[in-house]
This record gives C-alpha cells, structure tokens and sequence, in this order.
C-alpha cells in the first residue's frame, strides 16, 4: 500500500515527498546542494572572500535549478557562462592541479564541497532518469551541475593548497593500464 501524505501541514516536509518519479529525487537532490553550498561557506576562513562571493552567488543559483523542471527554467546561459569563467579563474591559481582522483580529505570546507560535487553528479543521473521517463530536461541543468561539479572540485584543490594539505592521489586498480 503506498504511503499517503498527512493531513496535517505539520507533517508534510515538501508537497510533493510522496511522488514515485524522478523529478522529487532530483529536487531533493539539488536542495541538498544549495545546503551543502552553504555548509561550505559557513567553514571558509574569512581571508578565502572571492571563493565565499562566487559560493554566496552560487547557492541561489542550485535552488533556481531545484524548480527548473516542474516550474519554470530560472537559470540562463549567463549563469553558466559567469561560473565558467569563475571556474577557470581558479583553476589559474592551482599551482599543481590535480588531474584524475584523489582521496577527499582537507579542511570542513574542503569536505563540504566535496559533498556538493558528488550531490551534482547524483543531480545529473537524476535527470538522466527524468528524461528517460518522458519529461523534458532543459540542455542548460545537466551542463550546469556538470560545471558545478568540476567548480567545486576545483575550490577543492585551491582550498587545500591555501591550508597546506595535499589529498593523496587514487590510482584506481580497476582501471589501471595493462602496461
């Protein structure tokens, strides 16, 4: 039997927590983001205050991508194109980038925005679900979390070279060359 929503307003988290499609997984997901955005800049050191202005920026954005679907599309190819830029502005300032995987470890803000990066690729299979079930995606949300993703663990990388940690790398035995 499934489960029904209360009566009682107290009771109803989100109204549309009981639903079986995709589209309530995808929004949950991108709340959690807009929420792990503001974990992060909660756990900046106050001397990081381009990276807490382009996060501060940022966090509404995740929520303009949360109603994207069921409402209206809030987001534009200027939001895209300004955290595309943002994007490679830090990336300028990573002295030795990383270039496949790492362990996650660092600084709360670190692990927060690490958190965010897996949360835009769980995001983005979401939508590859929604799509599949008939509902049309917008282009414009799966580049977004997709450039989402590689920003925060960009930030990574710059956040742990300013606090001096360095994130072992991972060497996946699964993929490992045959040589």
């Amino acid at each position: 039997m499934p489960i029904k929503p209360s009566k009682n307003l107290d009771e109803i988290c989100y109204p549309f927590i009981h639903e079986t499609s995709y589209l309530c997984d995808y929004e949950v997901l991108t709340d959690e983001l807009a929420t792990l955005i503001g974990m992060a800049l909660s756990a900046l050191p106050d001397e990081m205050i381009q990276v807490i202005d382009d996060l501060d920026k940022l966090q509404p954005l995740a929520f303009h991508a949360n109603g994207s679907i069921r409402g209206r599309l809030a987001l534009t190819e200027q939001d895209l194109d300004w955290l595309k830029v943002r994007l490679n502005h830090y990336k300028s300032l990573i002295c030795d980038p990383i270039q496949g995987f790492v362990l996650p470890r660092g600084t709360a803000g670190v692990s927060y925005l690490h958190q965010a990066r897996s949360v835009s690729k769980k995001a983005i299979r979401a939508l590859v679900r929604i799509d599949q079930d008939g509902i049309q995606v917008p282009d414009l949300l799966p580049r977004f979390l997709s450039i989402c993703c590689n920003f925060f663990f960009v930030l990574t990388q710059l956040l742990n070279q300013h606090a001096q940690v360095k994130e072992p790398r991972f060497i996946s035995l699964s993929y490992a060359s045959k040589d």
